[in-house]
């Protein structure tokens, strides 16, 4: 078993790690929020969250962590819808 020292560490690369994937993301939700302003689509796209969502979870080994890696994926859409409602906000002014 890791000491607890040793589990931080991980999860400090852990976190540096999704930071740099998070930027990452980010950047593509700005793509998409502009092409989806230009085609005049909505921000959320219920369907489609749901099929990814579906598709990521299949992703895991773990069968215990599902629900919570769901949650996770939600949130992370949450984070992306907002971000582009700001930049549809921002273009509005």
């Amino acid at each position: 078993m890791l000491t607890l020292d040793e589990a931080r560490v991980i999860i400090n690369e852990v976190d540096k790690e999704m930071a740099k994937l998070f930027e990452k993301r980010m950047g593509a939700v700005e793509h998409v929020v502009h092409y989806k302003m230009e085609k005049g689509l909505p921000i959320l796209d219920a369907k489609r969250e749901a099929e990814v969502i579906e598709k990521n979870l299949n992703l895991l080994e773990n069968e215990e962590l599902k629900p919570y890696f769901k949650e996770f994926l939600e949130k992370a859409m949450e984070v992306s819808r907002n971000y582009q409602q700001s930049i549809v906000d921002a273009n509005k002014k």
